[in-house]
C-alpha cells in the first residue's frame, strides 16, 4: 500500500526539515512516534518515515487497534543544543497541528515524554507526556511486556516450553526497552548477554552482571533467543543467525520481506517486529484514548501472546511464515473497514514543501 499523505516542511523558527507520513487512516487516525535523528540526506529521512509509517499501519491492524499508521521525522544535520532543540520541536508541533488530528504523535528514537510536552504547547495531538502532566510517560515498559508476551508464544513453538531458565538470550541494544527485557529475563533465570554501540550502556550492563558482546558479533553468537532491540535493517539476504528464535522490538528488522522466507528455510523462527513491538502503542492508546486503567491496558498488552500464538499456528498449518500470516491479518482488517468508527479519513495526497517542490 502506498503512502496516503506525506508532508515535508522547513521549520520557520529553526530552518530544520520536519516531516509527517500518514500511511493509512482506514481504521482511524494515524498514530506513530516522532523520530529525532541526524540523517546524511533529506531523502534518507523521507525513506525512513515512509517505511516506519507503513510498519505502524501493520502494527495497529494486527494488534486490533482502531487507528491507522503514521510516523514523523525531524531530519537533523547535526545534534542541536537545548534552545535550538526546543525551536525544532515547536516547528514540528506546528506541522502536526496542521493535520487537524489526522496524525497523533508519541516518542520514538531521539525523543521522550519531555519532548512530547514541548509539542503539546502547539498541538493537543500528542501522547506520552509525563505522568505528572496527565500522560502515560515512557512506553518502554509496556513495549517490553509485549515483547515478552510474543517471546512466550515463540518459545513454546521452538522449545516446547516458555520457561527461560538457563536459556541463553542475546539482546542487541541496551536502551530503555532492552534494559527492561534484560532485567526481566535474568529474573526468570536466563543467561543474558547484551550488545550496544554506546560504551556507557555496556558498562551499565556489566555492572548488572550481564554478559557483553560487540555489535558486529551479535548475529553469530550461539544462543537460544536473539532480541533485536536497537536499529532496523538487521537481517538481509543470507544473514547468518545462530539463534533459532528471533523476537524483538526494533522496527523494520528485515531489509526486505523476502528475508523472512530465507530465515524460515534455515530453521529460524522470526516473530514479525510489528507484532512483537506493539505493546507500547497498545498500552498508550488503551490508557489515553480508551481511558482504561493501568491493569486493563496491561491485559491488552499481554493479549499479544495469544495473537502471536494464532499467527504461529496459522503459519505452521498453512506452510507459510509468521510474517505472511501477520500481513494477511492486517490486510483483512484494513479492507474490512473495522475500526472506521473513529471516522477520520483524508484524501490521498502529497503536500510538497520547500524541499519537494
Amino acid at each position: 500500500m502506498s503512502v496516503q499523505e506525506l508532508i515535508v516542511r522547513r521549520g520557520r523558527r529553526s530552518g530544520v526539515t520536519t516531516m509527517v507520513a500518514v500511511h493509512s487512516s482506514a481504521l482511524g487516525p494515524a498514530v506513530g512516534g516522532c523520530r529525532f535523528k541526524v540523517y546524511p540526506r533529506v531523502h534518507d529521512a523521507i525513506d525512513d518515515v515512509l517505511r516506519l509509517s507503513a510498519a505502524m499501519t501493520r502494527k495497529c491492524a494486527v494488534a486490533g487497534l482502531d487507528f491507522g499508521g503514521g510516523k514523523s521525522v525531524v531530519a537533523l544535520d547535526s545534534v542541536p543544543g537545548p534552545e535550538r532543540r526546543r525551536d525544532i520541536l515547536l516547528d514540528h508541533a506546528d506541522l502536526i497541528e496542521s493535520l487537524d488530528g489526522g496524525y497523533l504523535a508519541g516518542p520514538d528514537v531521539g525523543t521522550g515524554p519531555e519532548d512530547m510536552l514541548v509539542l503539546r504547547e502547539r498541538t493537543p495531538h500528542v501522547f506520552c507526556v509525563p505522568e505528572e502532566h496527565g500522560g502515560t510517560g515512557s512506553s518502554s515498559g509496556p513495549t517490553a511486556v509485549g515483547v515478552l508476551a510474543a517471546l512466550r508464544a515463540g518459545a513454546r513453538a521452538v522449545f516446547g516450553s516458555d520457561g527461560m531458565k538457563d536459556r541463553k538470550v542475546v539482546i542487541s541494544g541496551y536502551g530503555s526497552v532492552g534494559e527492561h527485557l534484560a532485567t526481566a529475563l535474568a529474573a526468570q533465570g536466563a543467561d543474558v548477554t547484551v550488545s550496544d554501540v554506546d560504551e556507557r550502556r555496556l558498562r551499565a550492563a556489566a555492572e548488572r552482571g550481564f554478559g557483553r558482546v560487540r555489535p558486529e558479533q551479535v548475529l553469530g553468537i550461539e544462543a537460544d533467543v536473539l532480541i533485536p532491540a536497537a536499529i532496523g535493517g538487521v537481517f538481509g539476504p543470507g544473514a547468518e543467525v545462530a539463534a533459532p528464535l528471533v523476537v524483538g522490538p526494533a522496527n523494520n528488522q528485515l531489509t526486505d520481506d523476502a528475508v523472512a522466507d530465507d530465515l524460515a528455510a534455515r530453521g529460524v523462527l522470526w516473530i514479525p517486529d510489528f507484532v512483537a513491538s506493539a505493546g507500547g502503542v497498545v498500552y498508550t492508546l488503551g490508557r489515553e484514548a480508551g481511558k482504561l486503567t493501568h491493569e486493563q491496558a496491561l491485559d491488552r498488552v499481554e493479549a499479544l501472546e495469544a495473537t502471536t500464538r494464532r499467527l504461529l499456528d496459522a503459519a505452521s498449518a498453512n506452510g507459510t511464515t509468521p510474517l505472511a500470516e501477520a500481513d494477511a491479518l492486517a490486510e483483512a482488517r484494513l479492507t474490512s473497514g473495522a475500526g472506521a468508527a473513529f471516522g477520520h479519513t483524508r484524501p490521498e495526497s502529497v503536500r510538497p514543501g520547500p524541499l519537494l517542490s
